[in-house]
């Protein structure tokens, strides 16, 4: 077995497919097919059971897996280890980014980051930041780039503070907000709870008639159409055509967002962890 074999039995098994495994593999199912059945020779076992809803790995099969899987982690743990020793920006930056910071920072980050350590490998995964966070519990991400609060034991740094905003269009910035739609957005818990609280303390009660999409910049078009108003971070609001003002809570605290990035502390002495960071801080 070698490492495109770690690799096969991974895809195998987060698919439970043979089609969708090939594809992820960017392989026929044919070569897959025939790859599985040398493995199955070379160790004498049968590995997984095929049928119309797809595979099942045998008990074997299960043990085999369990065994690839951690000497797939002791090969990137050299990896890693080695580049930390050489000093140089290589290996792999394993990255993950929340969804507003990737769409409206991250591409500026990573063309330079490239530009500047072309040896270094990519493996940027963005999403929700909960999403992410829990890929950093899981230890599959070296480094992340969180909005809101997360409790957190390792390198931890304060990336950017951004006031959170009442938007509407202009012919609707005097009319009280409770008389028309307010229009939701999805985010997290937190911050969901947090405006949840401010609209309660402006007046605005009544859920009834509000609008919620699951995409920040489709909230932004309807309000600039003038369907309603919303709360939105500073950061979506480059070149907004409308009314933009900050929040403040009923007691004068600020409504702010933070953004922080984490790092897993066995991989922040890695050349290439440091110099992302490094990036990062310089582009907040």
């Amino acid at each position: 077995m070698d490492e495109k074999d770690y690799e096969l039995l991974h895809a195998l098994d987060e698919t439970r497919n043979i089609t969708h495994a090939a594809d992820k593999l960017y392989m026929t199912q044919s070569a897959l097919s025939k790859r599985i059945k040398a493995l199955e020779q070379e160790l004498g076992v049968e590995i997984v059971l095929r049928s119309r809803q797809g595979i099942r790995f045998t008990p074997a099969g299960e043990q085999v897996l369990l065994h690839s899987a951690a000497a797939a982690r002791e090969m990137e743990k050299m990896r890693r280890q080695l580049a930390s020793i050489q000093g140089e920006a290589c290996g792999t930056l394993r990255a993950g980014i929340s969804v507003n910071f990737s769409y409206y920072r991250l591409p500026e980050v990573l063309t330079e980051y490239h530009k500047a350590y072309p040896k270094v490998r990519l493996d940027i995964a963005t999403g929700h930041s909960r999403n992410i966070y829990q890929q950093m519990l899981d230890s599959s991400l070296d480094v992340a780039v969180l909005r809101g609060e997360y409790p957190w034991d390792g390198t931890q740094f304060l990336l950017s503070q951004e006031n959170i905003c009442l938007i509407c269009s202009e012919e609707n910035k005097d009319r009280p907000i409770s008389d028309y739609l307010y229009i939701d957005h999805s985010s997290d818990a937190t911050i969901s709870a947090q405006m949840a609280r401010w609209r309660y303390e402006n007046g605005v009660t009544n859920d009834a008639g509000n609008f919620v999409v699951d995409n920040i910049m489709v909230c932004r078009e309807m309000v600039e159409r003038g369907l309603g108003w919303a709360l939105m971070p500073e950061v979506a609001l480059d070149n907004f055509k409308g009314y933009v003002k900050p929040c403040t809570f009923e007691n004068g605290e600020p409504f702010v967002r933070r953004t922080y990035i984490f790092c897993q502390r066995d991989a922040a002495a890695l050349p290439q962890v440091q110099l992302f960071m490094d990036m990062l801080k310089k582009h907040r």
